[in-house]
């Protein structure tokens, strides 16, 4: 039995195709290197979700659920799987809440590249939301963030947003607030986006393997 068998955690994760995943390391690291890099990120996500016996975890594929690395991470970490559908990440976030709140009461999302999230961090995020919280945010250091977890979807919260760009945590708190959503923010995390993101996480020893 989970601690919040009326949650949901997601895992948003590509399969670890070189070129197509962590594409700023590749001059770092190289595209296969970035794909090993991507995977291991995953896998320790995963171990962190799935580990936590929180509430079940999904995890989001992309660009489907067909690649064998996701059917081991299923066998490995006891999750269900589903596919990513939309134009972009925010229509994809939105699709996956909005089927994943139809079986739920409330729901958090992380990415796959956020060594430094913890049990810790999740379990506050699906407490702020079992005590009423419509939204709760993971702030990322780089200005997006790593956990968006809510009550409810909204289109709003995804609409026309640079998810590249540094302003998504801004524009996302200013979204909560003209929604009038009550929401509460996690203590911020760095994730691996960048080259300098590398060499934070070797001293850290997050992945033995890097």
């Amino acid at each position: 039995m989970t601690e919040f068998p009326d949650a949901r955690i997601i895992v948003f994760a590509k399969a670890p195709l070189p070129g197509e995943v962590k594409t700023r390391l590749i001059p770092n690291l190289g595209a296969h290197g970035a794909a090993r890099l991507h995977e291991a990120l995953a896998r320790r996500t995963l171990a962190t979700a799935a580990q936590a016996e929180l509430s079940p975890v999904h995890l989001w594929c992309a660009p489907s659920a067909q690649h064998p690395f996701f059917a081991d991470c299923r066998a490995r970490f006891s999750v269900t799987l589903h596919t990513q559908q939309g134009a972009d990440l925010g229509a994809r976030m939105a699709h996956a809440l909005e089927k994943t709140l139809h079986e739920c009461a409330y729901a958090v999302i992380i990415g796959a590249d956020c060594p430094t999230l913890t049990r810790d961090d999740l379990r506050e995020a699906l407490q702020a939301l079992r005590d009423g919280c419509d939204a709760v945010l993971g702030p990322a250091e780089d200005g997006g963030y790593v956990l968006l977890g809510v009550r409810r979807a909204d289109t709003a919260l995804f609409d026309n947003i640079d998810w590249g760009g540094a302003e998504v945590l801004d524009a996302t708190r200013a979204r909560l607030t003209a929604l009038g959503w009550r929401r509460h923010e996690l203590a911020p995390r760095w994730d691996v986006d960048r080259p300098e993101d590398i060499e934070r996480m070797r001293r850290a020893r997050l992945l033995p393997e890097w």
